[in-house]
């Protein structure tokens, strides 16, 4: 065994599988999606129904428990989609690039919920829909970075070319995680700084917060069964000439 070999888990390697990859998946989809669904339901009616109004903003700050959980997830797909065009850069893992592209859409959509959300949420709040905020702004610039890289695999026609440039352009584009996540803080920005951190005591009351972290952790939850579908179609669809695809699709 190379020494590159030695101190990478078993698991690593595995998933350069693309049959192995796909069989677990199918395997880990069900449950995840039982906890979306009853996580992402229990956060909504605890939010709506029960959680109490804010002594400011009244009830309009409900939006808050789709506006954070998508503001949060936008910012993870797009470091788990850099990091996977990394490891398809670096060790030339198939898998790798499928879940970096499988990334891309989904993150997108997620930015653009919380782009839409955090506008409702300013209307009544700043009397604006959009101002040039820092924290809108950067926000914004991930959404381009997102469509950047499906232009990318739409616009080049080899796969390991698109998988590449796209790579490429998602590892730059890290540089703008950190300025949307401290924007609030190394500039004078009419958004409030973050609602709660893993570091810090919630303000805001334990009847206002848990939901919140309730609907954060159904929102990954969603977020992994949506990705773990899209990969696995994108498997199939590469995979389509292997025996193994042919065969599962005998089967069915």
């Amino acid at each position: 065994m190379s020494e590159n070999k030695k101190w990478m888990p078993r698991w690593f390697y595995q998933l350069a599988s693309p049959r192995w990859s796909y069989e677990i998946m199918g395997k880990l989809l069900p449950g995840f999606a039982v906890a979306a669904t009853l996580l992402l339901i229990g956060g909504i009616i605890w939010a709506l129904a029960f959680a109490p109004e804010d002594y400011q903003q009244g009830n309009s700050f409900r939006i808050i428990y789709i506006h954070v959980p998508s503001a949060i997830l936008a910012q993870s797909c797009y470091m788990l989609m850099a990091v996977a065009g990394a490891i398809g850069l670096i060790w030339k893992m198939k898998v790798a690039d499928m879940v970096a592209k499988s990334c891309a859409p989904i993150g997108a959509s997620i930015a653009i919920l919380a782009l839409a959300t955090g506008a409702i949420w300013g209307k009544p709040t700043w009397g604006s829909w959009w101002v040039w905020d820092a924290r809108l702004t950067s926000m914004l610039i991930l959404l381009f970075l997102y469509l950047g890289v499906i232009a990318l695999h739409s616009a080049i026609e080899s796969e390991a070319t698109a998988a590449q440039s796209s790579a490429v352009l998602a590892l730059v584009g890290l540089v703008n995680i950190p300025i949307i996540k401290y924007s609030v803080d190394w500039w004078n920005t009419l958004h409030q700084p973050a609602t709660f951190t893993l570091t810090e005591r919630p303000a805001m009351p334990a009847e206002m917060w848990v939901p919140l972290l309730i609907m954060v952790i159904g929102f990954y939850c969603f977020f992994a069964v949506s990705l773990m579908m899209r990969t696995r179609n994108e498997i199939l669809h590469r995979e389509r000439r292997s025996s193994w695809v042919r065969e599962l699709i005998e089967k069915r």
